[in-house]
């Protein structure tokens, strides 16, 4: 794969092409792990109306163990995007090729983590499903910010009920009928068809996604999450290495300046 393509990804410098390729690879990645995570804990991860709504029943029902695991869920999704944001940031202050690869990168690294840990802690669930929950939230918190970040809130890659209630107006939009004669200092009422193939789009990848992360979960376990690290390594590999070799170039520069020949 040429690297300029992969560059794409993540790279500062955003094109409208370049968002609808990483939007569409993240949403199968979340929908990856969200199944996943599902098969292995009981849980969705990426469903905080769900996990906002439990809370409130359980609070309810007097259920404090419950009400402090979704209230743990809830803070690690939180926390996740708020680390995706400073990572980004900082990388946009020092004006670094990986402000939007770094946070990706990481996302990898847990993944990776996870997935080669996983099979080692199903002897101990009292421990292995919390943590898998709050790893699973913080990731998607993370990867969402990402991606919410990068396309200006125009993308989401793990909130479905966003997508299709989009994909919904965009329908309802198609079929109305402007009828002629009729309040014509009114705009016209159409459908953005370039957006809704974008909304057809990253929700089928989140079904592909999630089908192949059931299918992977059932049958792999837990490694079957190392091949979303390598997508995710791939699509933030060439930002990094173009900032070390940056790095590499401006200390040989330095070195040069302070003892020249």
């Amino acid at each position: 794969m040429p690297i300029n393509y992969l560059r794409g990804f993540t790279q500062p410098m955003r094109t409208d092409a370049a968002n609808r390729r990483l939007g569409c690879s993240l949403a199968f990645v979340a929908g990856a792990a969200n199944a996943g995570g599902f098969l292995a804990v009981g849980q969705y991860t990426s469903h905080m109306s769900g996990i906002v709504a439990s809370l409130s029943d359980n609070l309810v029902l007097g259920q404090l163990v419950l009400v402090f695991a979704g209230l743990s869920a809830l803070l690690a999704f939180l926390f996740g995007a708020a680390t995706s944001a400073v990572l980004i940031h900082w990388g946009r202050r020092h004006h670094t090729h990986s402000e939007y690869a770094a946070p990706l990168m990481f996302e990898a690294i847990l993944l990776l983590t996870f997935g080669m840990m996983g099979a080692n802690l199903e002897g101990q669930r009292w421990f292995y499903v919390p943590a898998t929950v709050g790893l699973l939230c913080y990731v998607m918190g993370l990867q969402n910010a990402i991606v919410t970040k990068i396309s200006r809130a125009e993308i989401r890659t793990t909130h479905v009920t966003g997508l299709v209630t989009d994909i919904g107006i965009e329908l309802g939009k198609m079929g109305y009928w402007n009828r002629p004669g009729v309040a014509q200092e009114l705009p016209r009422v159409a459908g953005d068809r370039q957006k809704l193939r974008l909304l057809c789009a990253l929700l089928g990848m989140f079904f592909l996604g999630g089908l192949t992360g059931a299918l992977g979960f059932k049958y792999l376990g837990f490694v079957s999450t190392i091949p979303l690290a390598v997508v995710l390594i791939m699509l933030a590999i060439v930002p990094l290495l173009d900032d070390i070799s940056h790095n590499a170039r401006h200390s040989r520069h330095s070195r040069n300046s302070r003892h020249p020949h």
